[in-house]
């Protein structure tokens, strides 16, 4: 990480990214990688404070990470990481 200021941000994933998430958030990001040090988060603990299908969570995870990538999140220019994999 450089001197540039700090942005953390996180997506849940609870369903199919969509054209909101994309406008909303992502687009955003992508455009901050030049000026910002990015840490951007794949929520996932977020997600299990609602009803969900634990048999998917992990197709949805892997969906959240390469959608955020397609999108422009390049993981030389940033920090992409899933939440439960913090220890």
């Amino acid at each position: 990480m450089t001197g540039k200021p700090k942005v953390f941000s996180g997506i849940q994933p609870s369903g199919t990214v969509h054209i909101g998430n994309y406008l909303g958030a992502i687009k955003n990001w992508a455009a901050m990688l030049d000026d910002y040090d990015c840490v951007f988060g794949i929520v996932d603990y977020h997600t299990m404070t609602i009803s969900y299908d634990p048999a998917q969570m992990q197709q949805r995870i892997f969906d959240a990470a390469c959608v955020n990538m397609a999108c422009g999140l390049d993981p030389d220019r940033c920090i992409l990481f899933v939440q439960t994999n913090v220890l």
